[in-house]
């Protein structure tokens, strides 16, 4: 495989890892929601870097579907890469804006890709999958970085969407017509698309001519220009009339299969009997939807000027040139649902935008009864004005809507976050940014065990935090500059966890005192807040 390398790789190929854990701040004021919670719908304000980290402890390993749609680096966006590289000769390089004349952009272009991608590929489930749109200004560089993050033999395919219905005789040299969504699998192996409805037009093609009693057939050539030793015979219609294949072409079955086929009446010789023989293909025997194509055409998916009527329908604007100039309309990422979710699917969108992929999320929600999940991670100041302003009036409903369901309200909830500040244990120590104890309960729980981490679990009172495939885990915290400095570990609070049930006892607390006799006596590994943590990851 090619190796890829681009300036600044260096220092963000595993800058991923540096990226400290940060509280998610809920927002009651912004949800929709009767209970704010990790596990509802989320949109979360802030670095889609961190926020991506900050998702690591309870979406490990749990999302279906991604869809991303990043910035494309046409030279006209200007925007910075602004990741905390700990490097003052890099920063200064890497937090210069991007414009055209800029080049090296597509260096930080990939700078600021790579981080990105390496915590969604942790985020996605074995069987998940990934669509990034893009198109020619970063296709082939996205194209190398997923096969050296994800695998070139985890590449699906690279849909080209139609993005307009007319040409733009404006253009110098071609009118762009299309964008790319490029598909990786987490596993290919393990992934298998859904297949979608055969359009109206494809089952028009199933007739039954002569009445058989299997039902509505189409047919097909029997013939190939594939050399096939057995494909060379000659065969004679019931009218009587005699057929080969033409020079260069071979029949594509043997002459014993052949009059198999036509003994149980799967060969067609035309309403005369005289026709060049076809197979029947019945309806009933093919299988219930098709796979799904790369090329998507605007009249199934849309195209970017309904993209932008549809969003300025739910969301109003001071003016046009506000609207968010590469949204994506819903019916595109509905068919992306279509092929890569199933009712229970978690989606997660990291560059959210207008919020579209809630949209379509909540739209197929309605058509099938589903309880797909989305995530949403944008950074940008209107989040919560036109992102969540926007999934808030699609569950509601607009009254001016032409689709029935949006009119009345595609129903469902979301909670909004805030990204907070870091969890940095020293600044715990020391009485500055206190996390919740659900918050620091999460960080220590995932940090420690690598499993998810489930809030139902906790038990404040009896400092317990949760039980993993080797530990039950306990916590010995409150966000209190004096509970910390007067808190250790003793014998009676050791003894107070109960009896010993066959799995070993994890405890977190800020010191202990007891030495290491009692301590394997009572079956506690201590860990002391803040050093030992990491220690403990297998």
């Amino acid at each position: 495989m090619a190796i890829l390398n681009f300036k600044g790789k260096a220092f963000v190929q595993n800058y991923h890892l540096q990226v400290k854990y940060h509280q998610l701040i809920p927002r009651k004021n912004k949800s929709l929601t009767k209970k704010v919670s990790l596990h509802d719908n989320l949109i979360i304000h802030g670095d889609n870097l961190k926020a991506l980290k900050a998702l690591l402890p309870t979406y490990g390993g749990k999302i279906k579907c991604i869809y991303i749609d990043p910035p494309y680096n046409t030279g006209n966006e200007n925007w910075a890469y602004n990741d905390n590289v700990n490097s003052p000769m890099m920063q200064e390089w890497f937090k210069k804006i991007v414009d055209k004349e800029d080049l090296t952009r597509h260096d930080k272009w990939l700078c600021m890709m790579m981080p990105r991608l390496k915590l969604l590929k942790e985020l996605l489930r074995d069987d998940g999958v990934i669509f990034i749109s893009i198109d020619d200004n970063e296709l082939h560089h996205l194209r190398n970085l997923m096969d050296d993050i994800f695998g070139e033999g985890n590449f699906l395919a690279t849909v080209i969407w139609q993005k307009i219905f007319s040409p733009k005789n404006t253009a110098r040299h071609f009118s762009e017509d299309h964008d790319y969504i490029v598909i990786y699998a987490r596993n290919a192996d393990e992934w298998r698309p859904f297949l979608l409805e055969r359009k109206q037009d494809a089952l028009a093609r199933y007739e039954n001519p002569d009445n058989d009693l299997r039902g509505a057939w189409s047919s097909s050539d029997l013939t190939a220009r594939n050399y096939y030793s057995l494909g060379t015979y000659q065969v004679t219609s019931p009218g009587g009339k005699k057929f080969k294949p033409a020079m260069g072409m071979y029949w594509r079955v043997s002459k014993e299969k052949f009059y198999e086929l036509d003994k149980d009446g799967r060969i067609w010789w035309g309403s005369d009997k005289n026709n060049m023989p076809r197979l029947k293909r019945f309806l009933s025997e093919v299988r219930e939807g098709v796979v799904p194509q790369t090329l998507w055409l605007y009249k199934d998916v849309g195209h970017t000027q309904a993209a932008k009527k549809e969003l300025l329908s739910l969301v109003e604007f001071k003016s046009s040139d506000e609207v968010l100039v590469t949204v994506k309309p819903s019916s595109l990422i509905r068919r992306i649902l279509k092929i890569a979710t199933d009712e229970e699917s978690i989606i997660l969108d990291s560059f959210a935008g207008s919020g579209t992929t809630a949209h379509a999320v909540l739209a197929s929600n309605k058509d099938d009864g589903g309880n797909r999940r989305f995530i949403l991670v944008e950074c940008e100041d209107y989040a919560d004005e036109i992102t969540a302003e926007r999934v808030r009036r699609v569950i509601k409903g607009v009254p001016k809507a032409k689709d029935e369901n949006l009119k009345n309200g595609l129903g469902g909830s979301f909670s909004y976050f805030d990204l907070g500040p870091p969890i940095e244990m020293e600044a715990i120590l020391s009485g500055d940014n206190f996390p919740s104890y659900a918050d620091l309960a999460r960080y220590v729980f995932y940090t420690a065990t690598g499993e998810e981490f489930d809030p139902d679990s906790i038990n404040e009172k009896k400092n317990f935090i949760g039980e993993s495939v080797q530990y039950l885990v306990y916590l010995f915290y409150k966000p209190d500059i004096e509970y910390l400095k007067a808190t250790a570990i003793t014998l009676d609070k050791a003894k107070a966890l109960g009896p010993y049930k066959k799995k070993r006892r994890l405890v977190f607390a800020p010191t202990k005192y007891l030495d290491q006799e009692h301590l394997e006596e009572l079956r506690i590994d201590f860990a002391q807040l803040p050093f030992e943590i990491y220690q403990l990851v297998k």
